[in-house]
């Protein structure tokens, strides 16, 4: 994705040509960064040649999936929906993590019936009632139990899931004590221990310490793991002001921690994968004066990427056509919908725009669509993929009438 004669294109096809064939808003992928990344990825840690489980919640589009599954991926999903479109996906039934805290016996059932490689537990009594189905059907369900490892992951609060006060997992403790009680189970196979301590994480230190406390409860607990699922959280680069995790200085302290422990490693990586694949398309429909800044009103709101009103967080905007102008304006782009928080990013220095531009909002691939809304009673934006030339229309439209 860059800029060719200062128009900005999606590997070979300009942005203003999609614009004026499908309208706004529209989500855009580009393939050929969605394989560099998984590649990238793979790369990062080949010397122990992981389980790479990608992470559905963070893009749940079936067509993206199939790609992401051609390319040697498993998925985690997080529901039997995500379950569902996983498998329809084509996703190996021995690559899927089923992981949350709240899974009901009808998901819990589905899972048992279709052999996944592992339900990640995080309770006691998520335990009971996987063994209750396991012997109703007379089989042995492999498990993973979730530690809760109480490591601040230093990002955003909302995002945050390894501290001691997070719903997540189980405390060194109860861990332990579960541990011993799944032993002594005749429909249990204990196999894994899983953590997942935050996302958007930039930060080698709480990764490092996190594997700490993992060796040492394994070592409390006397039990050998086959597997050891990190979970994902892999930041990426949203703005100049957001690092880069040093992939080398990761793989370094896993490496260390498999010299004790004969594991294979699972990670689920959701972000790293995804994030930078996306962009959105937008239109720039009224502009509003004021003293301070000029309010750009987009056709793009908070109910198609909730990211900026959810957690604050920033996305980078940029022109679709580069000007030569030494016009440079303070801009708030705030979206249509009836709320205050339905607002993207203030940017001082930006060109001139006027009503009816196009506008790029950046790094959308994660959690954009999959946490986008009706709200307002409006329908979703157009997904399409680009491979090269070709275009590939990966979801339609909604249509006004099918939501009424």
């Amino acid at each position: 994705m860059k800029y060719l004669n200062k128009s900005f294109s999606v590997e070979n096809v300009r942005v203003e040509y999609l614009a004026k064939k499908f309208g706004t808003p529209i989500y855009c992928y580009s393939y050929k960064k969605l394989k560099k990344n998984i590649i990238k990825f793979k790369n990062n840690f080949k010397s122990f040649n992981p389980l790479i489980c990608f992470s559905v919640k963070s893009n749940a589009n079936l067509n993206l999936l199939r790609e992401i599954r051609k390319l040697g991926c498993g998925a985690d999903v997080v529901s039997i929906g995500e379950l569902m479109i996983a498998l329809k996906a084509g996703i190996s039934v021995k690559k899927i993590v089923f992981s949350g805290v709240g899974k009901t016996t009808r998901e819990l059932d589905y899972a048992i019936n279709k052999n996944i490689l592992l339900i990640n537990a995080e309770s006691k009594s998520e335990v009971i009632e996987i063994e209750k189905i396991a012997k109703s059907k007379k089989k042995i369900v492999n498990i993973g139990i979730r530690l809760n490892p109480n490591t601040d992951a230093k990002t955003i609060n909302q995002i945050s899931t390894g501290k001691k006060e997070d719903k997540f997992g189980l405390t060194e403790k109860n861990f332990i004590e579960l541990v011993k009680y799944s032993k002594n189970s005749k429909y249990i196979n204990l196999k894994c221990l899983s953590v997942h301590i935050g996302s958007q994480i930039v930060n080698n230190l709480p990764y490092e310490k996190m594997l700490k406390v993992i060796d040492k409860i394994i070592k409390k607990s006397n039990q050998i793991f086959e597997f050891i699922d990190l979970g994902g959280g892999i930041g990426i680069v949203y703005n100049n002001k957001t690092k880069k995790l040093n992939y080398k200085k990761y793989n370094i302290s896993i490496k260390k921690f498999l010299k004790n422990h004969n594991s294979k490693i699972i990670f689920e990586p959701g972000r790293s994968i995804i994030g930078d694949t996306g962009i959105i398309i937008s239109k720039v429909i009224y502009i509003k004066k004021t003293k301070d800044k000029d309010f750009i009103i987009l056709d793009c709101g908070m109910n198609d990427l909730m990211r900026p009103a959810l957690y604050g967080s920033n996305h980078r905007i940029i022109p679709v056509i580069k000007k030569n102008s030494n016009s440079k304006k303070t801009y708030e782009f705030v979206g249509p919908i009836c709320e205050s928080t339905d607002k993207f990013l203030t940017s001082k220095n930006f060109q001139k725009l006027k009503e009816k531009d196009l506008i790029i909002i950046c790094d959308v691939g994660a959690y954009g669509m999959s946490l986008s809304s009706n709200y307002n009673v409006r329908p979703k934006p157009i997904e399409i993929l680009i491979k090269g030339s070709k275009i590939n229309i990966i979801k339609k439209r909604q249509k006004l009438i099918d939501l009424i």
